[in-house]
C-alpha cells in the first residue's frame, strides 16, 4: 500500500475491504478488537477525518470502526458503470463491512448528516442490533413538509449546472468547510478535510449523494427513508445522545425538533455558536461529553 499523505490530528491506518466488483472501501478499525464497538458514519461531502478527534478520546476503551463510504475519503472512486451511487448501495457496504469484521453483538451507531440515513437503514435489517446512539446533525427521514430544499443544494441537482458547480468548481464541498461551521477550521485540516476532492473524477461521489436526495416517492431513496422514518420511534429506550450545532441552514431546528419528539429522553448537547459540521466547532466539549454517555450506559 502506498505511503499515505499526513493528515492533522489523523495518525491511524486505514484498512482496506473489498465491498465487491473489485471496489476497496477504506475504514478504520481503531481501539481493541474486544471492546465494544462504536460505528461512525460521515456524510456528504465529508468522510472518516471527520470523526478524528471523537475516534481519539474513544480508541482506549472501544472499537471505532469508520468507513470512508464509496466514492469518498480514501475509498476507491469507481465510475458509475462500476457502482450505483445510491442510499441501498451504501447500505449494502456497510452490512458486508460489518459482516466481515464478525461483529455480532450490540453496536453503538454514531452518524452525521447522510450518516444518518445510512445507519437507520442499515438498522432496518438489524432489528435490536444497535444498543446505543450518537446523533449529530443528520437525519432519518424525509424533508419535513414545512421546508423547501434549501437552494444551495438544490442548485447542485440542476442537469449539467449542478455537475459544473459540484465536480468542476468543488463548489460543495468547499461550501461545507467554509459555511458549516462557526469557527473557521483551521488550515491544514481544512486542507485535509477536501483533500479526497481534488478533481472531477474525484467529485463524483459528492454529486452523486446530492442528486439522491429523496424528495418524493419514485426517487430511489423515498421508500427506504420512509421506513426509516416510521421506526424512529422504536429508538425511544435506546440510550440516545444529540449533539447539534443550531447554526445549520440544512439540517436546522426542524429535523432536531423531529428527533427531540421521537427521542424524548435522549441526553442533549445543542450549540448556538456551532455549525453543521459541530464536531469541528465543539469537539473539546463534545468528545468527552460522548465519552461519559458511552460510559454511563455500558452495553450488555
Amino acid at each position: 500500500m502506498a505511503e499515505l499523505p499526513l493528515y492533522p490530528d489523523y495518525p491511524f491506518l486505514p484498512k482496506r475491504f473489498d465491498r465487491g466488483g473489485g471496489i476497496g472501501l477504506s475504514y478504520l478499525d481503531e481501539g481493541p478488537a474486544d471492546a465494544p464497538p462504536v460505528v461512525m458514519l460521515h456524510g456528504n461531502p465529508s468522510w472518516s477525518y471527520y470523526w478524528r478527534h471523537l475516534v481519539a478520546g474513544l480508541k482506549d476503551g472501544y472499537r471505532c470502526i469508520v468507513p470512508d463510504h464509496v466514492g469518498m475519503g480514501l475509498s476507491d472512486k469507481p465510475r458509475d458503470a462500476d457502482y450505483r451511487y445510491t442510499l441501498a448501495s451504501r447500505v449494502e457496504d456497510l452490512d458486508r463491512l460489518i459482516a466481515s469484521l464478525d461483529l455480532k453483538g450490540p453496536i453503538t451507531l454514531a452518524v452525521h448528516d447522510w450518516g444518518g440515513m445510512i445507519g437507520f437503514a442499515w438498522a432496518l435489517r438489524h432489528p435490536g442490533r444497535v444498543a446505543r446512539l450518537v446523533i449529530l446533525n443528520t437525519s432519518s427521514f424525509p424533508l419535513p413538509e414545512s421546508r423547501r430544499l434549501m437552494w444551495q443544494i438544490a442548485v447542485g441537482r440542476i442537469p449539467l449546472l449542478g455537475a459544473v458547480l459540484i465536480r468542476g468548481f468543488n463548489f460543495f464541498a468547499r461550501g461545507a468547510a467554509d459555511l458549516g461551521v462557526a469557527r473557521p477550521i483551521p488550515s491544514a485540516s481544512r486542507k485535509a478535510l477536501l483533500a479526497p476532492y481534488d478533481s472531477w473524477a474525484n467529485r463524483r461521489a459528492v454529486h452523486r449523494f446530492v442528486q439522491d436526495i429523496p424528495l418524493k416517492a419514485g426517487d430511489d431513496a423515498w421508500a427506504l427513508v420512509q421506513q426509516a422514518e416510521a421506526a424512529l420511534p422504536s429508538y425511544r429506550d435506546v440510550p440516545t445522545f444529540i449533539g447539534w450545532g443550531l447554526q445549520d441552514f440544512v439540517f436546522d431546528q426542524d429535523f432536531l425538533a423531529r428527533f427531540v419528539k421521537e427521542l424524548p429522553n435522549a441526553t442533549q448537547k445543542i450549540y448556538g455558536d456551532a455549525g453543521h459540521y459541530v464536531l469541528e466547532d465543539k469537539h473539546e466539549e463534545l468528545v468527552p461529553a460522548i465519552r461519559q454517555f458511552l460510559d454511563r450506559h455500558p452495553i450488555g
